[in-house]
Formats: structure tokens, sequence, C-alpha cells
């Protein structure tokens, strides 16, 4: 989030119960009710991710897109884009529930990082079941950060 926020991207990181999502599914929306943005676009990882598609599927209307990383949607997310992120040695993303999880967007980008795991994303160390990644930390958050701002540029551009 912080490369992002250099990158000139307003970027907001919303304190979860427990460090878990699905107790603070909806604290987006005192994001969304203090700010006024033209284009509004939510992200999450793992299980983050997974309840921000979620949280986005009844709030169509409020947001642009989604961004997943190492995670996919559960419920229709209508005709919103959806860009995917995951790592080839993530062991602990479902590749079969991602694959499943496509079917809730039309517009759908999905970028898997070479070299790149699940704790990758993250910042808390090594996740159990995770494979081992080939590259640095640092590098796979330049190539999730340069992912995000190609396909965040070229959604200003389509419209």
């Amino acid at each position: 989030m912080m490369e992002l926020a250099e990158n000139g991207m307003d970027c907001f990181l919303l304190e979860m119960p427990y460090n878990l999502a699905i107790f603070g599914m909806n604290r987006a929306d005192d994001i969304l009710s203090a700010y006024s943005y033209e284009s509004w676009y939510i992200s999450g990882h793992s299980l983050g991710g997974a309840m921000a598609a979620s949280y986005t599927a009844g709030h169509t209307e409020d947001l642009n897109g989604v961004v997943l990383l190492a995670a996919y949607a559960t419920k229709s997310l209508d005709d919103l884009p959806v860009l995917a992120i995951y790592g080839n040695e993530d062991g602990v993303l479902s590749i079969e529930k991602l694959e499943t999880g496509r079917q809730y967007a039309e517009d759908y980008t999905e970028i898997c990082i070479d070299g790149g795991n699940h704790a990758g994303f993250g910042c808390y160390g090594v996740q159990s079941g995770d494979g081992v990644a080939s590259i640095t930390q640092e590098e796979q958050w330049t190539q999730t950060v340069e992912t995000i701002l190609d396909w965040m540029n070229g959604k200003k551009s389509s419209t």
C-alpha cells in the first residue's frame, strides 16, 4: 500500500477485529461516506480479498472495481472489473476456488507472479502451508504495484 501511495494513489488500510476481515466486512462503509472520490476500488489479501469481493457484490453501485491478492470472488460482481493477482508458489490459495471465482466477473484479469507466494503480499512472515517464494518479498510487492498501476491506468483510459 505504501508503494501505491507513493505513486499517487490514495489508500486506506482498515483495521479488522481480531485481524479477520470476516468480522469487519462493512468497515468500508465508513471510508466511502467520509471521502468523495470519482472512483473507488476495493482490495484485499487472502480472506480479506474474499471479504472485499463479497462486500463489493452488495455495493456494485458504489465501487468501480476490485483487486484481489491471493483471493477469489464468491458472489457475482456484475460488470465490475476484477484484477486477481497470485504467486505461482502459493500453497494456501485454492486454485480450484480461484478458477470458480472467475465466473463472477465479466471483466476479469488474472496475473500470476512467477516466484511469488501467499505471504509475499503481506508483511507478517511465513504462513503455514505456503510454498517457498523464489523472489524476495520486495520484488513481489514491486511486481504487484506495477500490475495494479498498469491495470488502473488501463481502466482510466477506457472510460
